[in-house]
């Protein structure tokens, strides 16, 4: 038994020295020192040999086991320790190569113009209301003073879903919803940013959905004079400090008066250019006092509140902002073209 003990031994780390792998070496563990190896065989085998052999056979087996069991482990240190070497020498990085460059995001400039606009009215006092972009015929036009059959609807040709739903043309609905919920009370001041709808043929300057941003003021004493110092004020945030306006009258079923409003040529200085059509002024947005059939139908007296309600394409404001000569520069996503704005560059 002594003799059968040293040559498992022997043979056990023979077969340790030539694992290559760590699942190798452990297959040796488990077939010398495991609960069915020779090691466990001999020891059953203990009860055939004398009170006085025992002992020391016992120790021998103890001495055997333990003898590999270090021979395993340093072998496995070993593995580890090569494999972790042969990792690291595949895997190697040359930290002297230039890192790839990360490509940033970038606002696009129309999110751009409506985070400036808004900021802007936000200073002044305005809150900022939302509404659905699919809204119902009442909100959108007969709440607007433009009931059924109307012929300045022709004007805002829309997609219907119903003849009752339809995508809503301009954001002057939530106008409409907000004095609503005020029951009659003011003061309201109020922008409304968000995306509106109209049948239209797509070309360098007009585009079936675009940005609108409506404010709407209602209060008393209001006049046409709070509209121009308000406008004056915007366009002079927008396009710089020289820049003057000037009021047209127009027509707008919802105001009354109504104007167009147009801003002093930015490139010429008013002087005359190809930008302003040798006038000397652009025209920005349409503007004016809140008609009292409007006010009305929201349940507040026209006698004691008067207000005033303008409308800005964003579109418009930035390509006049940035010198864009097409709208649809704007939903392409050619990224030569956002590349323009990019303040990572």
């Amino acid at each position: 038994m002594e003799q059968k003990l040293k040559d498992l031994q022997a043979e056990a780390l023979a077969k340790i020295e030539q694992a290559e792998d760590l699942k190798s070496l452990n297959d040796v563990r488990v077939a010398y020192l495991g609960k069915k190896g020779p090691i466990t065989e001999v020891l059953r085998g203990m009860g055939q040999l004398s009170a006085e052999e025992r002992p020391k056979m016992g120790a021998l087996a103890n001495e055997v086991r333990e003898v590999i069991s270090k021979q395993i482990e340093s072998k496995s240190e070993a593995l580890e320790k090569a494999a972790v070497e042969k990792q690291l020498a595949e895997e190697t990085i040359d930290v002297t190569l230039p890192g790839r460059p990360v490509k940033v995001g970038n606002h696009h400039p129309l999110t751009r113009v409506v985070e400036e606009i808004e900021d802007f009215f936000i200073g002044m006092g305005y809150t900022i209301a939302e509404g659905p972009e699919v809204e119902k015929d009442f909100y959108n036009f007969e709440a607007l003073n433009l009931p059924k059959g109307h012929p300045a609807r022709d004007m805002q040709d829309s997609f219907y879903i119903t003849e009752d739903i339809l995508l809503r043309t301009h954001t002057s609905p939530v106008q409409a919803r907000t004095m609503e919920k005020h029951e009659g009370k003011g003061p309201v001041k109020i922008i409304c940013p968000g995306k509106v709808y109209r049948r239209d043929n797509d070309d360098a300057t007009h585009s079936h959905q675009f940005m609108q941003i409506e404010g709407l003021v209602v209060d008393e004493n209001i006049t046409m004079g709070d509209l121009k110092g308000t406008l004056e004020v915007f366009a002079k945030k927008m396009f710089g400090d020289e820049r003057q306006i000037r009021l047209r009258p127009s027509f707008f079923p919802f105001t009354e008066p109504s104007v167009e409003v147009d801003v002093s040529c930015f490139s010429c200085g008013g002087e005359g250019c190809n930008v302003c059509k040798k006038t000397g002024w652009i025209e920005m947005l349409g503007a004016g006092m809140v008609h009292p059939n409007v006010l009305q139908m929201a349940g507040f007296d026209s006698t004691k509140y008067t207000g005033f309600a303008f409308g800005i394409g964003a579109e418009r404001i930035a390509m006049l902002k940035y010198g864009i000569d097409d709208i649809r520069h704007l939903y392409t996503n050619d990224t030569r073209f956002l590349k323009q704005f990019s303040v990572h560059e």
